[in-house]
């Protein structure tokens, strides 16, 4: 595996995108401490009472935000690993892993930062176009096994 070319550029761009979502998961914590939302009655007794057992926009922002990552990074990396066996030209895989990347990232400061839309549509739009022709030219190496 590791003199793969194709898979390592793969491990690099998803062990990337697994670091943006333990971030996402930190900032939902932090503003989950800041504006006193709790998700359990437990966590809001310990913080100051009861009272702060409830929701919030931000913090419902925040994991919207890391819902969808999870929606879109882990076809992801199903599909680029399997797209890492199929033995493509590393540049244009690099080309495809380096795309979802970008765009996730983008999507992600999209979302917390309230950038103006269509910001986020264009970045999760441009994310999937890699992950549709990883896809397909699965589909297409294993037709003939089907």
């Amino acid at each position: 595996m590791m003199e793969n070319a194709v898979f390592m550029s793969f491990t690099f761009y998803s062990t990337i995108l697994i670091l943006k979502m333990y971030v996402v998961a930190i900032i939902t914590g932090q503003v989950r401490l800041r504006k006193k939302a709790f998700a359990n009655p437990e966590d809001a007794l310990r913080n100051g009472g009861l009272q702060y057992y409830r929701e919030d926009p931000d913090v419902e922002r925040c994991r919207r935000a890391h819902r969808n990552d999870m929606e879109n990074i882990f076809p992801f990396l199903f599909l680029g690993a399997i797209y890492s066996l199929l033995d493509p030209s590393p540049t244009v895989a690099r080309i495809h892993f380096f795309i979802f990347c970008v765009g996730r990232i983008i999507h992600t400061i999209a979302y917390l930062l309230r950038l103006k839309a269509p910001t986020r549509s264009v970045a999760y739009s441009v994310a999937q176009l890699p992950c549709f022709s990883m896809a397909l030219q699965i589909l297409l190496a294993t037709t003939p096994y089907w």
